[in-house]
């Protein structure tokens, strides 16, 4: 949840006259919020009204094909094996579906130089497995690298700027915002002591661009599915000055400070954000129990609540055998689940780890798309017999 925040010039007090002494004439305000007015919001003064609209396109769907409605069964799934794409919007292959958000990865090769893209409906969390550039938004420059991960409000118009073609992304899309924890926070909303992460750890917009310019900005927004192609008469970061709470930013899955015990804490203990009916948690390089006769490898459990997806980012995870980088597991609500063959023992008088793996688990069940299924691992729902 980020914090008050403020770039570029703003006037005193809100929705007062804010001239522009330069041109004549006034800077032109908007309240960009969600939740109605009751959420979190920022107010933005803009060269140009942003509403200057000189053309509409007809729109196209990327909506998801749904293969399997209902799934009772533990999945894996070759996350690597998604090709890479030069468009972004193109590259972006949603794989689980629910009503609550969308999951997916992404290889684009290309920066978004030719558009400007917009979700309107859903908040976005861009984890970075692969690549670095920067987030470039109307609020300034966000810079990320490896393991960051970026968190983007609805509404919210970017560009991303990547500095290879090498790029691998692991997005969810949020149907409601995105937070941190409540029980990291108290009741001003600043994070607390025993929070595994605070205020210091985030990237916030800097740099602000004003882009004096008038001419034809395709934006293409997104919304139920469809990408609405819009040009607007004038460049959409003309920002002189902004602040409030509703913004994007950034922050590394290597700033989470895990939190340990003597014995195999619950997986709770790893929670990084969370939205309506999900949340998201950080598996980091940490010590492992240190009762003398702890089993450092997880117990048997029920997801009787809510499915579980594991994606593996880096190291080796040790519950689990044959697993690759950006490899997804999908394990069932309804279903026990638990360590590989071996693991138990294997993890026996292990002091440490050094997995990296992002775990989001939704509390309504998700559907498989044909996409999921074109880099599906055979047989996984066996892989506990051997």
């Amino acid at each position: 949840m980020p914090i008050y925040h403020r770039l570029g010039k703003i006037p005193h007090k809100r929705h007062t006259t804010f001239a522009n002494k330069e041109k004549g004439g006034l800077y032109q305000e908007e309240l960009f919020g969600t939740s109605g007015f009751a959420g979190m919001s920022s107010l933005l003064y803009h060269l140009y009204p942003p509403t200057l609209v000189t053309e509409k396109e007809k729109p196209f769907s990327v909506r998801p094909e749904i293969a399997i409605e209902d799934n009772m069964t533990e999945l894996s799934f070759k996350g690597f094996s998604i090709k890479p794409e030069k468009d972004y919007i193109k590259s972006r292959k949603t794989l689980f579906v629910n009503s609550d958000l969308h999951i997916g990865l992404a290889s684009p090769t290309t920066s978004t130089k030719e558009y400007f893209f917009k979700n309107a409906q859903a908040d976005e969390m861009i984890f970075v497995h692969v690549g670095s550039g920067k987030l470039r938004t109307s609020y300034g420059t966000i810079p990320f690298e490896y393991g960051d991960y970026l968190i983007i409000p609805r509404g919210t118009i970017y560009q991303i700027e990547f500095d290879s073609e090498d790029n691998r992304l692991l997005y969810v899309e949020s149907f409601s915002p995105i937070f941190t924890p409540k029980k990291y926070r108290n009741n001003f909303g600043q994070l607390l002591e025993h929070s595994p992460f605070c205020e210091r750890d985030y990237k916030l917009p800097q740099d602000l661009e004003t882009h004096d310019e008038k001419g034809e900005f395709k934006i293409l927004i997104k919304k139920n599915g469809l990408i609405y192609p819009y040009t607007y008469g004038s460049h959409p970061f003309d920002l002189v000055g902004w602040d409030g709470y509703n913004y994007p930013y950034a922050i590394s899955i290597f700033d989470f400070e895990p939190i340990t015990g003597r014995v195999h804490q619950p997986p709770p203990v790893h929670q990084q954000f969370e939205g309506t009916n999900f949340v998201v948690c950080s598996f980091v390089p940490r010590m492992y129990d240190y009762h003398p006769e702890s089993i450092p490898a997880p117990y048997h459990h029920s997801n009787i609540d809510s499915d579980e997806l594991l994606y593996y980012v880096d190291g080796d995870f040790m519950s689990r055998n044959n697993i690759e980088k950006g490899q997804i597991t999908l394990h069932a609500g309804g279903i026990p689940h638990g360590p590989h063959p071996g693991a138990i023992e294997r993890s026996l008088g292990v002091k440490s780890t050094e997995e990296l793996a992002v775990m989001i688990d939704p509390f309504k069940p998700m559907q498989i798309t044909k996409d999921a299924l074109e880099i599906e691992v055979d047989g996984y729902y066996k892989s506990w017999m051997h």
